[in-house]
């Protein structure tokens, strides 16, 4: 019960971070609340959350100002990437990903770096990810066709024509046979068409009409309270690259987003 207690305390200083009105969205976010509750939780627990067989996850969007990306580098530098297995790690890196894997010990000390970057919560995604199942987060809308370029697993520069439609990130969970309260995780990067209004048609142009940028997933194990973190290795200004397509918010103070993905339960 304390373990769920934590959790939902974590959630809530979120949500404080993030303010209550147009105001509010300005404030650094982890200005008025030290987090240092954060521990896993198993949501079983919940009340009626016994009959869903899912992998939880809340995801943070965050964004900060283009100035201030090199203080991302030190965050880095604190998370741990032995826990990932990546498609392949050079063509990762090459994109100009980044990414980092964390627990509980070393939370506050994320939580503090961020702050010292400017980053900010834009927004917050909740999800309920069946096992073997994926889920697509909408990160930039493409009104039109056009090139997105990125490093392929050949080393080489290619260019992937997509839109109209939106850039995401597809999250796979998957249940471990034999072993409670861990699952294996995989995200990728990908374009995805519009999509029609018909359920059947929706689901037949799924296949057809996605491309997935497999250079640049990876995968790890995760268990309730671990954390990654995913964004730039540097800022590139442009909206055609991968990178900049996942990563920049254009706008009159340019920032770039980061991720951080949360797994806050595992109903076994």
């Amino acid at each position: 019960m304390i373990c769920v207690l934590r959790i939902i305390a974590f959630s809530c200083t979120i949500t404080l971070l993030a303010g209550c009105n147009g105001t509010e969205k300005d404030v650094p976010i982890w200005e008025h609340v030290k987090i240092s509750d954060l521990a896993t939780a198993h949501t079983a627990e919940h009340p009626g959350s016994q009959s869903l067989k899912t992998i939880n996850f809340d995801v943070y969007i965050f964004e900060l100002p283009v100035e201030n990306i090199g203080a991302l580098d030190g965050i880095w530098r604190t998370l741990y990437t032995k826990p990932l297995r990546f498609n392949d790690y050079d063509a990762f890196c090459a994109n100009s990903f980044s990414v980092g894997f964390g627990q509980l010990p070393i939370w506050n000390e994320i939580a503090d770096l961020l702050r010292t970057a400017g980053a900010k919560k834009a927004e917050t995604v909740t999800l309920l990810l069946s096992d073997g199942l994926a889920n697509d987060i909408a990160i930039a809308g493409l009104a039109d066709e056009q090139t997105i370029f990125y490093i392929s697993t050949a080393g080489s520069m290619e260019g992937a024509t997509v839109g109209p439609g939106t850039v995401a990130l597809r999250i796979k969970a998957e249940k471990i046979p034999g072993a409670r309260g861990v699952c294996n995780v995989h995200l990728v990067p990908v374009s995805l068409p519009l999509r029609k209004t018909s359920l059947t048609q929706a689901n037949a142009s799924i296949k057809s009409g996605e491309f997935h940028f497999t250079s640049a997933g990876f995968r790890l194990k995760m268990g309730p309270g671990d954390f990654f973190l995913f964004g730039p290795g540097k800022y590139i200004n442009n909206q055609i690259t991968l990178g900049g397509s996942l990563f920049n918010k254009p706008g009159r103070k340019p920032a770039v987003r980061v991720f951080m993905f949360i797994c806050t339960g595992i109903n076994d």
